[in-house]
C-alpha cells in the first residue's frame, strides 16, 4: 500500500536554529497518525511545511506519490490536502449549513460573491446535508456560527474541512477547550472521517491520542525520536523520559 503522505528527511532552519531536524514519516490511507511532542517541540513548524505556508531547507513531502514541496497552498489543497487550525476559522454571521456550502462551492470552482444563486444550486444543498445528516449537528443546520457553542464550532470546522474532499486532513488540537463529552463526541466523529481521509493528529491529549491513533510519531527539539502503536509509544523508555515523563500520565 502507498502512502498517501510521505514526508522525507525534511529539515526547517531559522538561522542557527534547526526547528526540524531531518524528519522522516509516512500516513497510510485510512490511518490516524498522532503527531505528539512538547510545546516548542516543533510540531506547528512542520505542520506548515506540509500546508506550504514555509519551506523546507531540505527533503521532500509526496502526497497520495506526487512531490507538492514547492507546491503553493492551492495547489495542495486541489490534491487533496485538508487542515483545521487551534482556533476555528468560520463565517459567524452565516448559519451551520451556509459555511459547509460555502465550502463545497469554493471545491467546486464556482462564483459565491452572487449568494442568491448559490442557494438555488441544489446539487450543493444536497452534499451539505449529506455532510449533515445523522451527525451531533443536523439538529442545528439553521443556527448562526456565533451561538454554537465551543464544542459545535470545532465539529463544524471539521465538517467544512470534509467538504473539500481531502485525502490527508492535517488537525491541529482538534481537541483543544472541550469537556468530557464534547472530547468523547469528537473522538467518535474523527474515527468516521478516517474512513473518508487519513488523519495526521496534533494533538496534546493524550486519553484521545491512544484512543484514536493507529501509530504515533514523537516530536522533540524538531527530531521524531519514537515511532510506532499506542502500546510502543507508551511503553518507550526514551519517550517517557523526554515527553511523557511520569508513568500515570500514559495510563
Amino acid at each position: 500500500m502507498t502512502a498517501i503522505l510521505k514526508i522525507e528527511n525534511l529539515v526547517k532552519r531559522f538561522g542557527g536554529l534547526v526547528a526540524t531536524d531531518n524528519v522522516s514519516l509516512e500516513v497510510m490511507p485510512g490511518e490516524i497518525h498522532a503527531l505528539i511532542g512538547p510545546n516548542g517541540a516543533g510540531k506547528s513548524t512542520l505542520i506548515n511545511q506540509l500546508c506550504g505556508e514555509l519551506q523546507p531547507n531540505e527533503g521532500a513531502i509526496h502526497l497520495a506519490g506526487r512531490d507538492i514541496t514547492h507546491l503553493p497552498v492551492p495547489a495542495r489543497v486541489d490534491l487533496g490536502l485538508g487542515r483545521t487550525f487551534q482556533i476555528t476559522s468560520l463565517l459567524d454571521e452565516m448559519t451551520v449549513r451556509e459555511n459547509i456550502g460555502m465550502a463545497v462551492q469554493v471545491r467546486e470552482g464556482g462564483n459565491f460573491r452572487i449568494w442568491d444563486a448559490l442557494r438555488k444550486r441544489r446539487a450543493i444543498w444536497d452534499e451539505t446535508d449529506r455532510l449533515l445528516a445523522g451527525g451531533q449537528l443536523a439538529d442545528r443546520a439553521d443556527v448562526a456560527v456565533a451561538d454554537l457553542s465551543h464544542g459545535e464550532k470545532k465539529q463544524l470546522e471539521l465538517l467544512v474541512a470534509m467538504a473539500m474532499q481531502p485525502r490527508l486532513l492535517l488537525l491541529d488540537e482538534p481537541m483543544a477547550g472541550l469537556g468530557h463529552l464534547e472530547s468523547q463526541q469528537m473522538i467518535g466523529m474523527l474515527r468516521d472521517i478516517s474512513k473518508e481521509a487519513a488523519i495526521l493528529l496534533v494533538e496534546h491529549d493524550m486519553e484521545a491520542v491512544f484512543a484514536l491513533a493507529d501509530r504515533i510519531s514523537v516530536l522533540v527539539y524538531g527530531r521524531i525520536i519514537a515511532q510506532g502503536s499506542v502500546d510502543e509509544i507508551r511503553n518507550d523508555p526514551a519517550v517517557r523520559e523526554a515527553y511523557l515523563g511520569a508513568e500515570d500520565e500514559l495510563c
